[in-house]
């Protein structure tokens, strides 16, 4: 019986940019909020978006809720725990390496400090200064809602004590 297909095995087809750049990853975001003030993170260099601001958080692992993993997220790259509140918003934006979905929560600091590990600077900043920094394309959404609170009214702004009355 004669066979004209090759009998080698053929490589893993790799996949092309389209193919990669459409590759959804799924990601969560903190806006701490403390006295008024917002936490922003600069990514620190080596990182792909080195230099930016975002809002810290990471990867959705498989299984994990958006709110355990930013949980997670926050104690591994700031060392310190969050209260997660209520859903900000959800962004997708796509970058040479794959298609970011962004959802930020509002969220409060509830035990320790920012310790830095893998940003190189965090700041505070009234809601009215958040424009000031150079931020991830996928966290400007963020950031202009976030504009829109009154520095006056985001300390109590979704906090678990306001959410109780």
């Amino acid at each position: 019986m004669e066979h004209n297909e090759s009998s080698t095995p053929h490589a893993a087809p790799q996949p092309s940019r389209s193919e990669t750049s459409s590759r959804l990853i799924r990601v969560v975001g903190a806006a701490i909020m403390r006295g008024g003030t917002i936490l922003c993170a600069q990514r620190g260099s080596g990182k792909s978006l080195a230099g930016y601001w975002e809002f810290p958080g990471g990867k959705i692992e498989i299984h994990e809720t958006p709110q355990q993993a930013l949980e997670r997220e926050i104690e591994e790259e700031l060392r310190c725990e969050i209260t997660v509140g209520r859903k900000l918003c959800t962004t997708q934006y796509t970058y040479d390496f794959g298609t970011i979905e962004l959802t930020t929560f509002l969220c409060h600091l509830t035990q320790g400090e920012p310790y830095l590990t893998e940003h190189q600077e965090v700041r505070w900043l009234f809601p009215d200064h958040l424009h000031e920094l150079d931020w991830a394309p996928a966290d400007r959404e963020a950031v202009g809602l976030l504009s829109g609170i009154p520095s006056t009214v985001g300390a109590d702004y979704d906090s678990p004590e306001a959410r109780q009355s």
